[in-house]
């Protein structure tokens, strides 16, 4: 199997050139194909069958880490400057009521799952002890609503074995992927979806067209100079988010060690918080003017290479070694998922407000930017706010989860 990193690393160059090459191609099989699965979703399928049949192994790679750590807050740094955040947050409460309806249907859905099996096969799941399945799914649910510092921080509340603690992060793998595809897929045919749904699109069409107005009237050609600046600014504030991170995870964890459970003690969470506040800031300096030379560019470059990373870890095998499990994780996501839509059908929201929403919950500050920009790129530092808030109260509502949980039994 491959497994070092500069050859995983060309594969994913390889593979989004040539997914962007078919899909420029006139011939009717690539029109079609591209179709009904979006270029996005096939730079995030493609990847992943190379770990599905077991040419690739990337149990060792730094792939994924140095996209999360190092592409990641940089593409997010030149989303942030170029956007207009006024105009984002005249988009209304609705984003905001979705995102804490998700959350709540994953509080809720967690035991209703857990519920059902206890009743259907009450035999098949550990009810006892430090591998009980309701303490692997309060660490879960801590994923679901924040992200992987607040899973581990559940796991040592609830003192959870390391058996049922991998099978959950197997599950939060196997489902945020699959169900991250169907947003990534949703987007393509958003219009149609909004519709159907008799969706209010008024406020998101505004914002939408003062993006294209914007970036038509005042596009430039960009020099050699212009890039270095993009670069210069993307990697020296993703170099600032590291340097902060480096001193203040360090201080929490001596002086404030209870602060974990507010992520406080999470390199990943300060590299982006201040990221995104310090992008927010230029956004309001000549940086912004970045986006006229093409900075949007740049950063969806960035974007497609953490999609095809992120692909790289999905193996769609994985739900046949834990079928009972991947059950509860089902009911668990589809219950969410009733919530947000429900929310949204009563609200007549766009159904981009409810994949952010969704996704918000699900994926976390690493993801969230990823699916928002796929339905529109001024969303992305509206997803990583959202992102940023449940990383601080995730650890609370996973605890509530976990009671709920434990006082479920056969």
């Amino acid at each position: 199997m491959i497994s070092s990193d500069p050859i995983l690393f060309g594969l994913v160059a390889g593979i989004l050139g040539l997914v962007f090459y078919t899909s420029q191609l006139p011939q009717a099989f690539w029109r079609k194909l591209y179709q009904f699965i979006p270029v996005m979703v096939m730079c995030y399928f493609l990847p992943s069958l190379f770990n599905t049949f077991a040419i690739i192994d990337t149990s060792n790679s730094q792939l994924a880490t140095i996209a999360s750590r190092y592409i990641m807050p940089a593409c997010l740094c030149l989303l942030i400057i170029s956007v207009d955040i006024k105009a984002i947050l005249q988009q209304g409460p609705k984003l905001i009521i979705l995102f804490l309806v998700g959350g709540l249907g994953v509080i809720i859905g967690g035991p209703v799952a857990l519920l059902l099996l206890a009743n259907i096969s009450p035999d098949s799941v550990p009810w006892e002890g430090a591998n009980a399945a309701w303490k692997g799914m309060a660490t879960l649910a801590g994923n679901w609503v924040g992200g992987t510092a607040n899973q581990l921080a559940m796991k040592e509340i609830y003192q959870v074995g390391d058996d049922v603690f991998s099978v959950m992060i197997t599950v939060n793998v196997v489902f945020s992927a699959f169900w991250m595809s169907f947003l990534l897929f949703c987007a393509n045919h958003c219009k149609v979806i909004d519709r159907k749904l008799k969706a209010d699109t008024r406020q998101l069409e505004g914002l939408q067209q003062s993006a294209m107005h914007l970036s038509a009237s005042k596009k430039q050609l960009p020099t050699l100079n212009d890039y270095m600046a993009i670069f210069a600014v993307a990697f020296a504030v993703m170099g600032l988010g590291h340097g902060v991170a480096d001193i203040l995870v360090p201080y929490f964890e001596a002086n404030y060690p209870g602060s974990a459970r507010f992520s406080f003690t999470s390199e990943f969470f300060w590299i982006v918080v201040v990221v995104s506040l310090t992008s927010l800031l230029l956004s309001y300096t000549k940086a912004r003017n970045l986006e006229q030379v093409g900075a949007s560019k740049v950063s969806t470059v960035m974007l497609y290479l953490l999609i095809a990373i992120m692909g790289l870890q999905m193996d769609i095998t994985a739900i046949a070694d834990f079928p009972i499990y991947f059950m509860l994780g089902a009911v668990w996501l589809l219950i969410h998922v009733i919530f947000v839509v429900v929310a949204g059908v009563l609200m007549r929201a766009p159904v981009a407000y409810m994949a952010i929403a969704s996704q918000c919950n699900l994926g976390g500050a690493a993801s969230s930017p990823v699916v928002a920009m796929a339905y529109h790129k001024s969303f992305a530092p509206v997803a990583v706010l959202f992102s940023v808030f449940g990383y601080a109260t995730a650890t609370y509502m996973a605890w509530l989860c976990g009671g709920l949980l434990k006082g479920i039994s056969p």
